[in-house]
């Protein structure tokens, strides 16, 4: 996926790996990296730079704006409130999103080659006997689905780690579902990697 995909009513997300994109060469973005070591820097700025491309291809007019982070690190357009944008980076692999009129977050996950029980359980509960045969590649495939889903929740409502992600109900191999006023979509036919995005459902609907 190299292009944004609308995955809900002006939701979209985008997802490549860091050798595919150019990193930003924003002003902020330059000053925000210089202060991190030189992988994550490198990483931030891969992130931003799918992040300002995506809003090229959507709202041109914002692709240069500043973006800020609230006290929990959630990111935000300077001056334009009512865009949602997220960015999820894992080993190499990029994903942006954003949303108009909406909160949202993205996550993507580059899984490992297994899973501890224990670590399945935290984050299934009770759906977690139901990967307990599948081996072990799988398994972790699996899981890494299951918490990009409720990591992009926190990451839409802004709570981060403080919403405890890992007490969302996803339900393995579920392709959608609801986390309070938020609907979740992991992108299981779009994306070879564990990909999901989470924003804000508007009342009524």
């Amino acid at each position: 996926m190299t292009s944004p995909l609308m995955v809900a009513d002006q939701v979209w997300v985008t997802t490549t790996t860091e050798d595919h994109i150019a990193p930003s060469t924003h002003r902020d973005d330059l000053r925000r990296a210089a202060a991190l070591p030189d992988r994550r820097a490198r990483e931030f700025l891969a992130g931003r730079g799918l992040l300002r491309e995506t809003l090229a291809a959507l709202r041109p007019a914002l692709a240069d704006a500043d973006i800020t982070t609230d006290p929990r690190g959630k990111p935000r357009l300077r001056g334009h409130p009512g865009v949602g944008i997220s960015v999820s980076h894992s080993h190499g692999a990029l994903a942006a999103g954003v949303a108009v009129g909406r909160a949202m977050g993205v996550d993507v996950q580059r899984p490992g080659t297994s899973v501890t029980a224990s670590f399945a359980r935290r984050l299934l509960h009770r759906h977690a006997r139901r990967i307990a045969a599948l081996p072990p590649a799988r398994a972790a495939e699996e899981v890494a689905w299951v918490w990009t889903a409720q990591e992009a929740c926190v990451k839409a409502s802004g709570a981060g780690f403080a919403g405890r992600p890992w007490t969302i109900d996803v339900p393995p191999g579920a392709p959608t579902g609801r986390w309070g006023d938020y609907r979740w979509i992991s992108l299981r036919d779009r994306s070879a990697l564990p990909l999901s995005c989470a924003f804000l459902w508007p009342t009524g609907d």
